[in-house]
């Protein structure tokens, strides 16, 4: 892959600004370099503590088999969600519900069925994904949002969430709602033995990033460290021992004046900030390339999930996709054969290649 500075005028715009736009919290929050490095690896590892979303990952084996790939496609997701087109990300949104039609099957340690499009598991993924978000932004960035912009936050979290199986209804709308959702969660959660791998794993970010050359490695390995002390350090206590992580309280004291440095060093410069995307994540490049250059949509205008749904014809995600979700039942459980892996062929095309 060749690298150079990005330029305005080869960038391609988005064809609207999607679900949030410029004057968004959203984009506020989510276009610091925080966002898509500690706060995307806190929201990816703490999932795994939910004993369905976890034997779903251990039963596709993806994020060992092809991590980097996975990582890549996964970030995609999140940044069409807040940065995308309303086009591309309602679309990216549907296909997201074929792919996870497959992610079915019976939890082996409480033998009870888990399905990926279960509403609640998918309030799980999302609200552990916006909180992580401005956790890091808020530990290892700016710092803490003002009343007024955290109330936007979490209302555009609730929007965020038509793009889910999951009810907006059920979002909370204020730090202690969450809080207080995350309590109520707390007794269903498991540091099984696939939750601790999988979470280990995941906090190893060398295996996401590319192979450097031989005199670049060391800067793998500062990454590596630095991301997995910086998440560890921003999970509470109770969620470190149930996943059997350890670390010492120097670390945490210190690992957030160094994160806080490096991060704004990166956030200096739109344009080196892209090339690292570019080397981190090439699929999510083309997505955030026109966001950081500030190149304007072919529209001007925010629309609603519900709006682009009508607009582009696309069935709410609880909706969509029945008979498929359906026949994918069929042959797990009452069949015993494996699901069909028709979602993630037709997604490669949106997310990126599966490798």
């Amino acid at each position: 892959m060749e690298f150079a500075l990005p330029r305005k005028k080869t960038t391609q715009p988005h064809e609207d600004y999607g679900f949030f736009g410029p004057g968004s919290v959203t984009w506020k929050v989510w276009s610091y370099p925080t966002s898509l490095s500690i706060g995307f690896q806190r929201a990816v590892v703490i999932e795994e503590l939910d004993p369905a979303l976890v034997a779903a990952v251990d039963q596709t084996h993806d994020i060992y088999k092809r991590p980097r790939t996975r990582y890549d496609r996964t970030l995609k997701y999140f940044a069409l969600v807040a940065f995308g087109g309303s086009r591309e990300t309602s679309q990216a949104a549907d296909v997201l519900v074929k792919i996870h039609s497959k992610a079915i099957g019976t939890d082996p340690y409480s033998g009870a069925p888990y399905d990926a499009n279960d509403p609640a598991s998918q309030l799980w993924i999302h609200l552990t994904a916006w909180h992580s978000i401005l956790y890091a932004y808020e530990k290892y960035g700016p710092g803490r949002l003002s009343a007024e912009d955290e109330a936007q936050y979490w209302q555009e979290c609730a929007v965020a969430a038509e793009l889910q199986t999951c009810s907006p209804a059920d979002v909370p709308r204020t730090r202690e709602g969450v809080q207080a959702y995350f309590d109520a969660m707390r007794p269903q959660l498991s540091g099984s033995e696939i939750a601790r791998r999988a979470m280990n794993h995941l906090l190893r970010a060398e295996v996401m990033l590319p192979k450097l050359p031989f005199f670049l490695r060391p800067v793998t390995w500062i990454a590596d460290r630095s991301l997995r002390a910086g998440t560890i350090a921003t999970m509470p206590l109770w969620m470190r021992e149930m996943s059997g992580l350890r670390q010492s309280r120097i670390v945490d004291a210190l690992i957030p004046l160094w994160l806080k440095l490096a991060f704004r060093v990166v956030h200096l410069n739109r344009r080196a900030e892209l090339l690292v995307v570019q080397l981190l994540s090439p699929m999510t490049f083309p997505v955030l390339r026109p966001i950081f250059l500030g190149v304007p949509p072919l529209r001007r205008e925010v629309v609603s999930p519900e709006e682009a749904r009508t607009r582009y014809g696309y069935d709410k995600p609880a909706e969509a996709h029945q008979d498929l979700r359906a026949k994918q039942h069929a042959r797990v459980f009452s069949q015993g054969t494996a699901p069909s892996n028709i979602g993630l062929l037709e997604s490669e095309e949106i997310l990126g290649r599966l490798g």
